[in-house]
């Protein structure tokens, strides 16, 4: 008698550990790449409501989509390990459909965090360098779809890269793979996204006990008093200059501009945007995202389970520069700005 209790209670154990495989399974599945979980953060703040006026200038159409995930096979005799199976079965690793291809310091990492809250969304963790990169790319498509993460047929793959947006082999390099992807380019106000280059490349060189020049050294000839164009920070700030080139290739319907002041400071109406835009049903809510006033940054909440912040080096302190400098940039910039404006059919309060 003791005997068939002890198998009993085996054949129950072995139910319940296929049981609980078989949900953890599905829920890696469905959760998509947590990789590099930080500490949970805790909840300071809460969110303040969309302002209506700032949504942009051109409308955007919502196509239906499939279902975010296929349905389990419903046998009768079926355990749940052997329901979640057919669906691992169809992991594979896809070529983007998407890629955030700019702006440097303009919040692509946290426009990528975000948009892995959609369940329909897995994201490249890395950034691949593959189409500015002359030797990554000679490594060939394979190469570069082995550094996908792994996703269901239904899901969209994205992929960001900053340095794709300046880079002027990457438009034609990125059409040859796929001439219909969709682009994002997340933009901030352009002076201070070149303080924020700069402040970056400052922390790199004091890291290593190096002096740096000041920002107002190198964003201003000293010769000429004039903005130096030469100075990279400055360059990739003129964003029309680099759109320009992209749409040689790509009709600005498969752009998509995202608003990287606004990203910050209420990223609900923003990420919205970018659902339709890419045909996505709304799935991403206030309740993914929370502000937590110590870090001054909105974190990310997966579910009760799965909190993200990111990077501690994410918004840093930018340093004091002087006044007059700020005002010759900004004065440098606008034309160059109202033409971005015409051409994205999007307008944004810059000086």
């Amino acid at each position: 008698m003791q005997l068939q209790q002890q198998v009993l209670l085996r054949q129950k154990l072995l139910v319940l550990g296929s049981l609980a495989i078989g949900s953890l399974l599905y829920l890696v599945a469905r959760v998509g790449s947590l990789d590099r979980l930080q500490p949970t953060c805790p909840v300071d703040g809460g969110l303040q409501p969309p302002d209506a006026g700032q949504i942009p200038l051109r409308s955007l159409q919502s196509k239906p989509v499939p279902p975010l995930l296929p349905e389990p096979h419903k046998g009768n005799n079926a355990t749940a390990a052997e329901q979640v199976r057919p669906q691992v079965q169809q992991l594979v690793q896809q070529l983007p459909r998407a890629i955030i291809v700019g702006v440097r310091k303009g919040g692509t990492r946290a426009l990528l965090e975000m948009l892995n809250l959609h369940p329909a969304v897995v994201k490249a963790s890395q950034e691949i360098h593959f189409f500015d990169n002359d030797r990554n790319y000679a490594r060939g498509i394979d190469w570069y779809r082995g550094k996908m993460p792994f996703s269901f047929p239904h899901q969209i793959t994205i992929e960001k890269s900053p340095a794709y947006f300046i880079t002027e082999e990457v438009p034609e390099r990125i059409f040859k793979m796929n001439s219909s992807i969709k682009l994002l380019v997340i933009v901030r106000e352009p002076t201070t996204r070149a303080v924020s280059d700069y402040t970056q490349v400052l922390e790199g060189k004091e890291r290593k006990n190096k002096t740096y020049h000041k920002f107002e050294e190198l964003a201003v000839d000293g010769a000429t008093c004039e903005v130096n164009t030469k100075y990279k920070a400055v360059r990739t700030s003129v964003y029309t200059k680099h759109l320009e080139r992209w749409l040689n290739f790509f009709p600005a319907e498969q752009f998509h501009v995202v608003d990287g002041d606004r990203l910050i400071a209420d990223p609900l109406p923003e990420l919205r945007l970018v659902e339709r835009f890419l045909d996505l049903p709304p799935r991403i809510s206030q309740y993914n995202l929370y502000f937590n006033a110590t870090r001054g940054f909105y974190c990310l909440r997966f579910n009760v389970v799965f909190n993200k912040c990111l990077a501690g080096s994410k918004g840093r302190t930018h340093p004091e520069v002087d006044a007059s400098v700020v005002d010759k940039l900004q004065r440098f910039f606008h034309p160059f700005n109202q033409k971005f404006y015409q051409i994205t059919g999007r307008t944004f309060n810059w000086p």
